[in-house]
């Protein structure tokens, strides 16, 4: 059994998480921005399907990426090198979020990201601590992904793609934003084969608190970031 949370934005300690589904930690509550801090800040996060009540979840191990270990294929340098194309922050936001609403997952009938999600993470924009990266080509939104930022932590939501490598060219300048402003980690939650080939690796869950121990607290306040402060980062002149 797991608890059901109270109205105010505790948690029970990750120890007492499920091992099967594996971080299940507890259920209800609300998707308010005092409460998703709350949960991203002690290494929760809310995945649900529509219909059910909101399921808070830590799973051990967890997944990560540091900016610094993204791999870049050949193939994706020299698409971020020579394509015509443009990188923005923040700029669709709400585009981006219902694109990877939009996109069909394998082995999964629907989306995770109800209304009620998309609202939630649009409030955090709002307010500062989520954001896009997309990638625009021939002047269309052809792909990105989107997260909150906390201190030097980036906690990844989802990413989509409608041109190849769009996606990935969003989380090679999301890395560049990344390096640049002194961030530790990339949140990536669950373990997939498609985060595991972008270079993310599984670690466990008392060493992923330790990390936000080190870079959550480093600064609370949200952090607004320039709209083009990674345009074309791989590409000279």
């Amino acid at each position: 059994m797991i608890p059901w949370l109270p109205a105010e934005p505790r948690f029970p300690p990750l120890s007492a998480a499920l091992a099967d589904p594996n971080g299940l930690l507890a259920a209800g509550g609300d998707l308010s921005p005092r409460r998703l801090l709350a949960a991203y800040t002690q290494g929760i996060f809310p995945w649900y399907a529509p219909g059910e009540p909101i399921l808070w979840w830590s799973p051990d191990p967890r997944m990560v990426l540091f900016p610094e270990e993204i791999a870049i294929s050949r193939s994706l340098a020299k698409t971020l090198r020579n394509k015509d194309y443009e990188v923005r922050l923040d700029t669709a936001f709400a585009d981006v979020v219902a694109g990877c609403a939009g996109t069909p997952r394998e082995g999964q009938a629907g989306t995770w990201i109800s209304a009620e999600m998309q609202a939630a993470y649009l409030r955090l924009h709002e307010l500062g601590f989520a954001h896009s990266v997309e990638t625009w080509i021939d002047g269309e939104l052809a792909g990105g992904l989107y997260g909150v930022a906390i201190g030097r932590v980036f906690y990844g939501e989802s990413m989509f793609t409608r041109r190849r490598d769009a996606s990935k060219i969003a989380l090679a300048h999301l890395g560049a934003q990344l390096r640049r402003l002194g961030f530790g980690i990339i949140d990536c939650q669950m373990e997939t084969d498609h985060l595991a080939s972008l270079g993310a690796r599984p670690i466990p869950r008392r060493e992923f608190r330790e990390l936000l121990d080190r870079y959550v607290g480093v600064d609370l306040a949200p952090a607004r970031w320039p709209r083009d402060g990674v345009r074309n980062a791989y590409r000279s002149g």
